[in-house]
């Protein structure tokens, strides 16, 4: 029979996969791009409105540059990507920014690293799910009213998508993924044809609204500060592209050039919607502002701020037509799968991070549908609290974006930059280190401009909100460290030494009894047979009445063992039990005890909890003691033998069913007296 647990999990996950099918769960091109794409992709649909926005504070004047900042934009993740390609193919394994700042710059670097994105990871699931639900709310009325249950839905969703597999959940995501491209790219082209082949004049709805300037009177350092902070808004785009050099390991082979492949596909496809919806939007006259209750002068009764997607939707497809709402539709199922591209980073970069010994080691193995299960589940506990403690509002959690992936950004390059520097002082080949000399310009130039934009985030966003995830990054900087400090310290406690182990002088035997039953009948059979130098049987005094019969009973059955009872006045079981096992070994320290506790077996779990709870609470403390070691003798019970373990293991077919079963031959039938609950059995 199979337990509820197990069942449950079937449903959500989905049957286990073997070990060897591992590589049919490996992508091709065309699902790891909507895979490792979708986060970069839902950043370029709000990076407009970032741009925008920033802007607007000079006033509606300073949309003139908002062109020149996407530019700008665009040239770092021209060379943001380009960077990364260079890293997929010098490290192939999926570390990542955590691999080449570890191996360039150093250990703690790479922990640095590590943090940084770990963090964003987080946000990435939390921002994006809550975008979507904001989305969503604006057309259903009911998911405003609850959207942080509608976000712990969705992460809980999305989990189990997850789970049960890469490929799976990656050609669940790859419909909507093309579909936002499709649309969206559409609708840029569309629009460009009709304002500039055409020569429609096309008008935004918000094109003859009046924007008032929160600061009308910029000084020249303080207009080239907002150009700054603008730039660095804008820079949210970039979020999601270090994705798949940390996802390397997930692609069908060859998987270095499948990866550096698909980066160059998402480059390419995030500048082009990038560029052309600023564009389309300056060529359509879109405003967008930060507040429109005080920037807004003279605006219709009522007026609700569009998102510059859907301005630009209704701009060109007209207002109430299908095409728009298809727009909308798109651009709120993006923002759901963003997450997804977390939920494969996450796991990956965690398990890399259990293997150095900077994680708990369960996050480096595989659950049963082959992806990093533990990782996966991590993930969606840490953005669900995130998700409650900021209410699911995106304006709040936006301000603890980006921080983390710059970070990684930066120190990465500047490890690559080192790694060329060391490859070249070998290298002989002229056109090798040419190729080598211009990835290290490209290198230098990213690190320079990730640097900058790192600089002016922090300080533009650091009292919004960016302290937070610093603060974040420094605690989980300061975990791993010391998770791996006692990883250390623990190999270096079990590293074999060339002494040889010296024996034990005696060995005594301690066999705990709580009523003279079968159980403890075998217990004292199988201590016997391991030939101790002393053996004795004790009992806790904790009810006269009861430790009168089972002293009756030990001498009816002529049990040749001698019955110690022990003296429990607060009706102790643990504590009695410890101290006699400590005076046992008190008077030579080279001597060891073993504790044979008999257990029962059940096959129900709520059996369990009626059955072996003195016993665990005894074996638990008796851990602690040097010199003492624990065995427990199990008796199993009908419940358990008739147990179908491998279909409760394995989810398949029922198990042969068991013949009759045979009395035991190591004791007489067992007393009808009821059990005492206090006892160790």
């Amino acid at each position: 029979m199979v337990s509820p647990t197990s069942l449950v999990k079937r449903l959500l996950v989905g049957r286990p996969f073997r070990s060897d099918r591992l590589q049919h769960t490996l992508l091709p091109k065309r699902i790891a791009l909507p895979v490792f794409a979708s986060d970069a992709l839902s950043s370029v649909a709000y990076a407009p409105d970032e741009i925008l926005l920033t802007l607007s504070i000079a006033g509606a004047g300073a949309y003139l540059y908002s062109p020149w900042v996407t530019l700008a934009v665009a040239v770092v993740m021209v060379t943001v990507v380009a960077s990364y390609r260079q890293n997929v193919h010098a490290y192939p394994s999926g570390g990542g920014d955590y691999e080449v700042a570890t191996v360039n710059l150093g250990p703690r670097f790479g922990v640095a690293v590590a943090s940084a994105l770990l963090v964003d990871y987080m946000l990435t699931v939390a921002v994006s799910v809550s975008a979507g639900v904001g989305n969503l709310g604006s057309v259903v009325p009911f998911v405003a009213e609850h959207k942080i249950g509608i976000a712990l839905v969705a992460v809980i969703v999305l989990t189990a998508m997850n789970l049960r597999g890469l490929r799976e959940s990656g050609t669940a995501f790859a419909i909507p993924t093309y579909a936002f491209i499709v649309v969206i790219v559409g609708m840029i082209l569309t629009g460009l044809i009709r304002v500039f082949v055409l020569g429609q004049d096309l008008q935004a709805p918000s094109a003859t609204l009046r924007i008032a300037a929160e600061e009308s009177h910029l000084t020249s350092f303080a207009f080239v500060f907002l150009l700054l902070r603008t730039f660095s808004s804008g820079c949210a785009a970039l979020t999601g592209v270090e994705a798949i050099s940390n996802g390397v390991p997930a692609f069908k082979t060859p998987k270095s050039k499948n990866a550096a492949t698909t980066l160059l596909l998402l480059g390419s496809v995030a500048i082009v919607m990038l560029v052309g919806m600023i564009v389309l939007a300056r060529a359509t006259h879109l405003q967008y502002v930060e507040d429109p209750t005080t920037q807004i002068v003279g605006g219709p009764p009522g007026y609700v701020q569009k998102t510059v997607t859907t301005q630009l939707g209704e701009t060109v497809f007209g207002n109430g037509s299908i095409l728009l709402y298809v727009v909308g539709a798109v651009t709120a199922l993006i923002l759901f799968l963003a997450a997804n591209t977390a939920f494969n980073g996450f796991p990956v970069l965690g398990s890399i991070l259990a293997q150095d010994r900077y994680l708990p080691r369960q996050l480096h193995t595989r659950g049963d549908r082959l992806a990093f299960s533990n990782g996966i589940i991590f993930l969606a506990i840490a953005a669900m609290v995130l998700i409650v403690a900021f209410e699911a509002e995106v304006t709040r959690l936006i301000q603890l974006y980006i921080v983390g992936v710059f970070v990684s950004f930066t120190l990465s390059q500047a490890g690559m930059i080192r790694h060329w520097n060391r490859l070249l002082r070998t290298q002989r080949d002229p056109n090798r280190r040419r190729q080598m000399m211009r990835s290290r310009a490209i290198n230098t130039f990213g690190m320079g401009l990730t640097g900058a934009v790192l600089i002016v985030v922090l300080i533009t966003k650091f009292l919004l909100g960016a302290w937070i995830a610093i603060a974040l990054m420094l605690i989980i900087f300061a975990t791993m460290l010391a998770i791996r400090k006692h990883y250390d310290r623990v190999s270096a406690e079990l590293e074999p030494t060339d002494e040889r182990p010296v024996l034990p002088s005696r060995n005594h035997a301690v066999v705990l009894v709580s009523k003279v039953h079968l159980p403890t009948l075998r217990a004292i059979a199988y201590a016997q047979a391991t030939r101790p130098d002393t053996l004795t049987a004790v009992t806790v005094n904790v009810d006269d009445k009861d430790t009168r019969r089972i002293q009756d009973e030990w001498e009816r059955r002529q049990v040749p063992v001698q019955l110690t009872v022990v003296d429990s006045p607060y009706r102790e079981i643990t504590r009695p039990i410890i101290d006699f096992v400590k005076s046992v070994r008190r008077g030579s320290p080279r001597d060891v005890v073993t504790v044979f506790v008999p257990e029962y077996v059940v096959g129900r779990w709520w059996e369990n909890l009626l059955h072996n709870q003195s016993a665990l609470r005894i074996k638990g403390r008796l851990l602690f003691e040097p010199g003492v070691m624990v065995t427990s003798v199990p008796w199993q019970l009908r419940s358990s033998q008739d147990k179908d373990l491998d279909r409760f293991d394995r989810g398949l077919t029922r198990a042969p069913a068991r013949g009759p079963r045979s009395r035991p031959v190591d004791g007489p039938p067992a007393s009808s007296e009821p059990e005492r609950e206090e006892a160790p059995s």
